[in-house]
């Protein structure tokens, strides 16, 4: 049976812990639970309680290990006409959907179910996300980024038609994600503006002191004709082109964050747009902040006064943008697994 054979070869891929006893002897309990009798006739479906109780939990490895021994219970509803997939997708639990996603015709099947107040699936994922599912994306925007994405793999594996279909309130799917996330949407906006506000503010900043930089050259200026008098220093090749990358990448970050400022603020800009933006103009304003340094750090060392002054000039001036950087960077990389860790 195609949907045996792939529950056990998804069981087997997903559980290479030592819990894998456990869940073998969970099995075990399960077939003594279930007699004969009940495969016989069909009514293996009164002990289905505790597979709703377990999608409810988000034990995947549970569900796995019984669902590969009996296969019907796919098909079970609870009193509310769910199946333990309409149950994951309500909580979020991604190991739990992408058993559906590897079952073929089976997930159609699934995908189809209609409940008691007429909700497919795609108006349970429109709804929003428990609380603690929430809490473990840090940030309002970010977990309006989730919460699209979520929509938009559900939607790929319902019917067409089942994308407007109404509920017995009368709301499609997208009406009902538009009214469950309003105020997730104003946070994640508040949080967006804040977030560029203050980076663009430290951008600006930047831009201004490698701008007037690139006119004050270290040693000056050849009376006779006009060229850096340190032009054969080995070191001085760093000066002009730490320059130029400083310039570039704050005027980038720049632009960024000012597209993030002007932007209308829909649930598909919260998807795409204003992730990568924050993502390029957090990542060149870190560019900018290193090409700063060693545009001051240049600069320095062409100073005579002695190794163990310019040592110290050199810690002074390096210890803000250090301290800026280190305090930027989980933000960084938690924007860039959230956009493609959970893919």
């Amino acid at each position: 049976m195609p949907v045996l054979a792939y529950m056990k070869s998804k069981k087997t891929k997903q559980m290479s812990t030592p819990s894998d006893n456990a869940y073998e002897l969970l099995g075990c309990l399960w077939d003594s639970a279930i007699s004969q009798e009940d495969v016989e006739t069909g009514k293996i479906g009164k002990h289905s309680k505790l597979l709703f109780v377990a999608a409810e939990s988000g034990n995947d490895g549970f569900l796995a290990e019984i669902i590969s021994r009996y296969p019907d219970f796919l098909y079970k509803v609870n009193t509310d006409e769910h199946s333990i997939f309409h149950i994951a997708v309500s909580h979020r639990y991604v190991e739990i959907f992408n058993l559906m996603l590897g079952l073929n015709g089976v997930k159609d099947l699934i995908a189809s179910y209609i409940d008691i107040n007429g909700n497919n699936m795609l108006h349970l994922v429109a709804k929003l996300a428990p609380q603690a599912q929430l809490n473990v994306i840090p940030g309002a925007a970010l977990q309006m980024q989730r919460e699209v994405l979520w929509f938009k793999e559900v939607e790929k594996i319902v019917k067409p038609s089942y994308r407007n279909l109404m509920n017995r309130d009368g709301e499609t799917p997208y009406e009902l994600f538009l009214e469950e996330h309003k105020d997730l949407m104003k946070q994640g906006e508040k949080q967006m503006k804040q977030t560029a506000k203050s980076c663009m503010l430290v951008t600006m900043l930047i831009a201004t002191i490698v701008f007037t930089t690139a006119f004050t050259v270290p040693g000056g200026y050849n009376n006779t004709n006009g060229t850096p008098i340190l032009e054969n220093n080995k070191l001085f090749i760093v000066f002009p082109i730490a320059e130029a990358i400083a310039t570039l990448s704050s005027l980038t970050s720049m632009f960024m964050f000012l597209s993030i400022l002007t932007s209308r603020y829909s649930e598909n800009d919260f998807f795409n747009s204003l992730p990568l933006w924050l993502v390029i103009g957090v990542g060149t304003l870190f560019v900018s902040i290193l090409a700063m340094m060693a545009v001051s750090c240049t600069c320095l060392l062409f100073y005579q006064h002695g190794l163990a002054v310019v040592t110290i000039l050199l810690v002074f001036f390096a210890i803000g943008p250090i301290m800026f950087v280190l305090l930027k960077y989980p933000l960084l990389v938690t924007i860039l697994r959230s956009m493609y860790g959970c893919r």
